[in-house]
C-alpha cells in the first residue's frame, strides 16, 4: 500500500478541531519541523497536544500557542529552566493566565502511557510518583511490597514523528538519538503520519534494523533534512 503523500500539507488536511495531536521529538533531535508547521498554518484549535516540552528546541510548537490553537498541553518539560525566559514565555504565561491547562508527566510514565496505548493496554501501575501530589486522587495498589498507582495509557489521534528514513509502506528508521519518542509516539496514533528526510521504494530499508514497521503508520511525507536554527536556552 502506497502511503506516500506529495505535502505536510496534505497529509494533515483532515485534522480538526479539538484533536489530540502526539509530537515526538525530544528538544531538536527528531522533531516533526514540517508538519508542525503545516499544522501551524492550517489554523485548526482547541487542540491538545502530546509533546515532550513547549519551545524549548522546537520553537516551532510556540506558533500553536501564539495562534491560539492550543486548549490543553500534556508533556514532561513544559516550561524554561530559566525563571526569567519564563515571564516572556508565551507558553508559560498562557497556562498562568489560565488559557491553556497542563499536565506533566515523568518521561518514563509518558513513554509508557503512549506505548501502552500502541500495545492496546489501557493502564498500568508504576511506583514513580507515589508519595507525591501527583498520587493525589489516583487509585494505588501494593505489588511485592511496593506502593505503585495506577496510570492510563496515552492514545492520540494523529501522532506526527520524523525519520531519517522511510519507505513507501511506512516502514520508518530513526537515526541516533531522534529515536527518543518517535517509536512510541508512532504507535500511540490512531492517525500516525512521518515526515522522512529521504523516502525509498519498498524492499530497500534492511527488515533487521527498521524501527517502526509500518503497520503503524497511515502516511509517509518526504521533507529532506530538516534545517533550523537553534535558539540559546
Amino acid at each position: 500500500m502506497d502511503k506516500v503523500y506529495s505535502t505536510a500539507d496534505a497529509a494533515i488536511e483532515d485534522v480538526f478541531d479539538g484533536a489530540v495531536i502526539g509530537f515526538a521529538g525530544f528538544f531538536s533531535a527528531g522533531r516533526p519541523l514540517e508538519l508542525t508547521r503545516a499544522l501551524a498554518g492550517k489554523r485548526v484549535k482547541n487542540l491538545t497536544i502530546v509533546v515532550q516540552q513547549v519551545g524549548t528546541g522546537n520553537e516551532e510548537i510556540l506558533d500553536l500557542i501564539l495562534n491560539g490553537q492550543v486548549k490543553k498541553a500534556i508533556c514532561n518539560y513544559p516550561f524554561p529552566r530559566s525563571a526569567t525566559k519564563g515571564l516572556d514565555h508565551p507558553f508559560e504565561q498562557a497556562v498562568r493566565q489560565g488559557k491553556i491547562k497542563v499536565e506533566v508527566y515523568p518521561m518514563g510514565t509518558f513513554a509508557e502511557k503512549l506505548r501502552c496505548a500502541g500495545a492496546g493496554l489501557p493502564a498500568f501501575y508504576t511506583p514513580t510518583g507515589v508519595g507525591t501530589v501527583m498520587a493525589e486522587g489516583m487509585e494505588v495498589r501494593v505489588f511485592n511490597g511496593i506502593e505503585t498507582l495506577l496510570e492510563t495509557a496515552l492514545p492520540v489521534d494523529f501522532a506526527f514523528v520524523h525519520a531519517w528514513k522511510g519507505d513507501c509502506e511506512g516502514n520508518l528508521v530513526y537515526n541516533c538519538t531522534a529515536h527518543n519518542y518517535n517509536n512510541v509516539m508512532a504507535m500511540a496514533g490512531k492517525v500516525t503520519i512521518a515526515e522522512v528526510e529521504t523516502l525509498l521504494e519498498v524492499g530497500y530499508l534492511d527488515p533487521n534494523f527498521i524501527h517502526t514497521p509500518g503497520i503503524f503508520v497511515k502516511r509517509v511525507v518526504e521533507t529532506g533534512r530538516p534545517e533550523f536554527y537553534q535558539a540559546a536556552v
